[in-house]
């Protein structure tokens, strides 16, 4: 039986979803198609974010019945994939390379935070284990490609890009967060307040002590950019 949530879904088939035919195999030739739909989810996502995504909705758009839908995504699990792996299009797999990996790997963190700003629901989607499709899986070649020259071996690359992509998707998160709080200025006023009072209670001497310190540039760019080269810095190739 289809279902709309994760839980009781079954698992995605990487051989089926990815290498299979994106059409159903009996019946009458399809109005639409795996790439509308799956089109039409991503839209929904931006414009409403990830929980609006459902099969119902996701039907209205492009016109289906609901249950017509399940012969492409049987599940959201599946829906999810899809989209995932439909707006990593976007990302480049064939930009330059340096040579130099920690600089490399800085261009490849930058894009990831471009992409994921253009689609805020995507840290969110990628919380959970994801099957990484053909767009997926051209991104990761390049970005393996740049680790080279770090003499790292394989299972380590792939954790180097597991790493940047957990930093640059907790980031993104919190960054949209910011931005919305910057959105309610008696939210942030009340924060303001309540940090002020915590910090001269006598129980929080560290935190008193942060923040009396001098604050950094707070842009978005220079935040990311500032932790960005504390991460890339402190990468070990032992």
């Amino acid at each position: 039986m289809p279902t709309e949530g994760n839980a009781g879904a079954p698992a995605v088939d990487p051989q089926q979803l990815w290498l299979g035919s994106d059409q159903p195999r009996r019946g009458r030739k399809p109005a639409y198609s795996r790439e509308a739909i799956t089109a039409a989810a991503v839209a929904l996502a931006d414009a409403e974010g990830l929980e609006a995504v459902t099969m119902r909705k996701v039907a209205a758009e492009v016109g289906a019945a609901v249950m017509s839908l399940y012969s492409y995504a049987p599940d959201k699990e599946t829906l999810l994939n899809l989209m995932v792996d439909h707006v990593t299009a976007e990302l480049p797999a064939t930009y330059p390379l340096t040579g130099d990996w920690r600089a490399d790997l800085k261009t490849i963190a930058r894009l990831q935070r471009d992409h994921m700003l253009r689609h805020p629901w995507l840290p969110g989607a990628l919380t959970t284990r994801r099957v990484p499709g053909p767009h997926t899986l051209a991104f990761l070649e390049r970005a393996l490609a740049a680790l080279r020259p770090a003499g790292l071996d394989g299972a380590a690359k792939l954790e180097v890009f597991a790493q940047l992509t957990a930093f640059v998707a907790g980031h993104v998160a919190h960054e949209t967060a910011q931005a919305a709080l910057a959105q309610s200025p008696e939210r942030a006023a009340a924060e303001a307040r309540y940090l002020a009072v915590v910090a001269t209670d006598g129980k929080h001497p560290e935190l008193a002590e942060a923040l009396s310190t001098p604050g950094r540039p707070l842009t978005p760019d220079d935040t990311f950019t500032r932790f960005l080269n504390r991460l890339i810095g402190g990468l070990d190739t032992d």
